[in-house]
């Protein structure tokens, strides 16, 4: 095999590859159940709170938690990423929800992360649940919690709409973003 038509199948499995990641993300092969979301939730906030103690402090002040345990993300080129979760206030389960995002540039690889948004008003609470899809970015003003930002945070302080934590990144992708995730209601 000649070296142009090494480059030109290389070429052929990037594109096929890159066309086909996100489409296999936003149809996943099967749905969680409720019981597995509950539990997978459950322990992911159990994981974050481990991780980032100052996010337990914020649970108790929170309205509701939005919480998506696992979120799958791949891409080349043009990527995705999908993943399910639940609108938690108290012990009650509100609804459940999936996360959905489309991307494209520079990007290669997958991983996988989780991520919590706290919803510390009534408004932003009644906007998810009366919308037919946040887009984050949208509507609520929500804030990315990192290492240092956690630091200057007390929750005296507190005065957006939402905080987002994003924990448990695993795989080969740099950087992970949640800013034009739509999140919409879905039935279980």
């Amino acid at each position: 095999m000649t070296l142009t038509m090494r480059s030109g199948l290389f070429f052929a499995l990037m594109l096929a590859t890159a066309v086909a990641a996100p489409m296999a993300l936003t149809t996943p092969a099967t749905a969680a159940s409720s019981e597995d979301l509950d539990r997978d939730s459950r322990q992911a906030l159990h994981q974050l709170y481990r991780t980032h103690p100052f996010a337990e402090q914020l649970s108790h002040k929170a309205k509701a938690i939005l919480v998506f345990p696992n979120i799958i993300k791949a891409g080349l080129v043009f990527g995705g990423s999908y993943g399910e979760g639940e609108l938690i206030r108290g012990n009650s389960v509100l609804g459940y929800y999936n996360s959905v995002t489309g991307s494209w540039g520079l990007q290669a690889g997958a991983q996988s992360y989780g991520y919590v948004v706290f919803l510390m008003n009534e408004k932003a609470l009644e906007y998810i649940q009366e919308t037919h899809g946040w887009e984050i970015g949208v509507g609520p003003t929500v804030v990315v919690v990192n290492e240092g930002a956690a630091k200057n945070l007390s929750t005296t302080s507190l005065k957006d709409d939402a905080y987002a934590f994003i924990f448990g990144q695993e795989g080969l992708m740099a950087g992970v973003s949640i800013e034009g995730t739509k999140i919409s209601h879905i039935k279980r």
